[in-house]
Formats: C-alpha cells, structure tokens, sequence
C-alpha cells in the first residue's frame, strides 16, 4: 500500500533502539526524512547509519525527552536540517524509580511523569504552530496496553493512561486544522536489551513459558515490525478519518473490550 509519505519530515524520540528505532526505519522506507534523538552516541550514528540507505535525509541529535533546552535543540536541528516537521512520534519511556506504591517517591513520579507525558507535551508545542499553519500534521504517541487497563509499575501505568487521555484531548481540539492525534498502545514487545528481553534472560524458563502462556494469545512475544507499520499508516493519508484513536498491537494480550 502506498502511503504518500514521501518527503514529509518526521520526529521519533528515542528513536536509536527498539520501537524507536523500528518506527523510524519504516518511515525512511516510505520515503520520510527522519530526525532521530536518543541519549546515547553510539547506538545514536548507529541507527543513523541504517537510514541513510533511503532515499530521504535523516539526522540523529543527542538529547534527553526530559530536559526542555534538549528538546528545544532536537526541534531546531530537525528543522534548519529537514525542513518543518509533517510528523512527531513521541517513542521515548519508561519507568523512573519504584514500581509500586510502596516504593515510588515524590521524586519517582515526577520523573516517570516528565518521562511519558510532559516530554511529549512539550515537543507537540513546538511543531504544532507549523503544523496548524500548513493545515497537516500528525502526532502519535507510543502509550501501551498497560495504560488501558491494570499491569507493570504503577507510575507507568498511570503516565500511559495519561499520554492516551491527553491525545485522545488534543486530537478532538485540532481535528478541524487537520492535525490528528493517535497513539499506539503495544504488548509484550521483545528487542534487544528492552525489558523483555531482561525478563526473558534474567527468569527461570518455566516463569517465561508460564507468562506466554498465561497472557500471550499467540503463542510468543511481539517484536518491533509490526508497531513501526502501524505507526506508518497512522501518519498517512490512508488514515486520515483517524483521531484520537488508542490502537492496540499486541497479539490479543489486552483484555478490555474497548
């Protein structure tokens, strides 16, 4: 399916490794330029290195989702390198601190909070303008089944819940500039070095075996393929009825009926 995406410049936040890397990889083989940020130099050129082979510019800046004057300087690089940014993907999370109540402080929501949500909010307020203006822009925001309905740490769950909430928001406020606002919502995603893969390496077989059978409907772990073709398609034309959307991609692991 061809989806009209070339030459639209786009933004994915932890965009080195994992979902972050996969998504911005589909989106250069649909002939996006592509700005990638990540904290880390080296997988950073690395990733940078797999997209040059398409046909659009790409651009890798270090920086950190959760220092503003870092995302202020991704956005700047991306646009006097790429031209204005069609597309933001907000990729970068995860948990900061304690996993549940117990042992989560002050401190550890902030950060998770800052994370997951103030993160993207701040970066959105600084292509939205541009976007509003051309009349075409699309934001999607990587949540996870887990802010759908109960499962991992509780800042996590509660920052994802959030992220869903505040896209479904801002998707109906700029529906009329043509500005749509989606998010994904995955499973239990396997890449290397992510959390599944430190649970799968670091648990006793039968505790693995036990979880795929227990929660995974098809058998196995979900990989990265498939949220960056979704991703893909919620940036195009081809899914422009779609707003304010939570798109599950996990094999049928959620259990909410909505």
């Amino acid at each position: 399916m061809e989806l009209g995406l070339k030459g639209k410049v786009a933004m994915v936040t932890g965009g080195s490794r994992g979902l972050g890397r996969q998504i911005a990889l589909t989106l250069a083989r649909e002939g996006c330029h592509v700005a990638i940020c990540a904290r880390s130099d080296e997988r950073l050129r690395q990733t940078v290195e797999e997209l040059a082979p398409f046909e659009g510019r790409s651009l890798g800046v270090k920086a950190d989702v959760t220092v503003e004057g870092d995302l202020k300087r991704f956005h700047e690089e991306a646009t006097s390198t790429l031209g204005p940014v069609d597309i933001l993907v907000n990729n970068a999370g995860g948990t900061v601190g304690g996993r549940d109540f117990g042992s989560t402080t002050d401190e550890d929501w902030l950060e998770t909070l800052n994370f997951n949500l103030l993160g993207p909010v701040k970066l959105i307020r600084l292509v939205l303008p541009g976007m509003r203006e051309r009349r075409w822009g699309r934001v999607v925001s990587i949540a996870s089944i887990y802010g759908r309905e109960y499962g991992g740490p509780l800042s996590y769950m509660t920052a994802k819940a959030a992220l869903i909430a505040f896209s479904k928001h801002m998707a109906v406020t700029y529906a009329k500039d043509n500005v749509l606002f989606n998010a994904v919502a995955p499973g239990s995603i396997h890449f290397p070095e992510g959390s599944w893969d430190r649970f799968v390496k670091n648990s006793p077989s039968h505790v693995v075996d036990e979880f795929v059978a227990r929660h995974l409907p098809m058998g196995k772990f979900g990989w990265p393929g498939p949220i960056g073709e979704a991703v893909a398609f919620l940036c195009s034309d081809r899914a422009d009825l779609m707003t304010g959307v939570c798109l599950n991609v996990d094999g049928g692991q959620s259990r909410s009926l909505i």
